[in-house]
């Protein structure tokens, strides 16, 4: 069929990016639970929107620092695949959650999976606060 094109699979492996994080990139909508800004996180790591990540991310580093250090980890990798291991809270109705992830890339020729647990809150501590990334955490074995 002639002008027809597939939708385009969301980084994540959450569907098709417009229905999964294309809406939050775009500002058309936050995310409900941390594990939902994780994956638009990831995401927007893979397709460099970099704006989001900045703005999802609680930092105190300098945002001209931040974004200089995006761009160039961004030129660097190219993610691959994301899996989650394990999410602890994070729901709508939390003010905080952890999400444990593995995420799958290559750079310069070699592969690698980077492991992380992360920790999410709510702005303001408030259940109406948009999430925001706060740190990885160690990983226990």
């Amino acid at each position: 069929m002639a002008g027809f094109s597939a939708p385009q699979a969301c980084p994540c492996g959450g569907g098709s990016y417009a229905s999964c994080c294309r809406p939050l990139h775009r500002q058309e909508r936050q995310a409900i639970t941390a594990e939902q800004l994780m994956r638009s996180r990831y995401s927007a790591y893979a397709l460099g929107e970099i704006e989001h990540l900045l703005r999802t991310q609680h930092s105190e580093q300098p945002l001209a620092e931040r974004r200089r250090d995006l761009k160039t980890s961004g030129r660097q990798l190219r993610w691959r695949g994301l899996e989650i291991v394990a999410v602890e809270a994070g729901g709508a109705l939390d003010l905080d959650g952890t999400v444990t992830f593995v995420a799958h890339y290559s750079a310069g020729g070699q592969r690698g999976a980077l492991r992380e647990r992360s920790r999410f809150g709510r702005q303001g501590g408030r259940v109406e606060g948009a999430w925001l990334y706060l740190e990885a955490l160690e990983l226990s074995d």
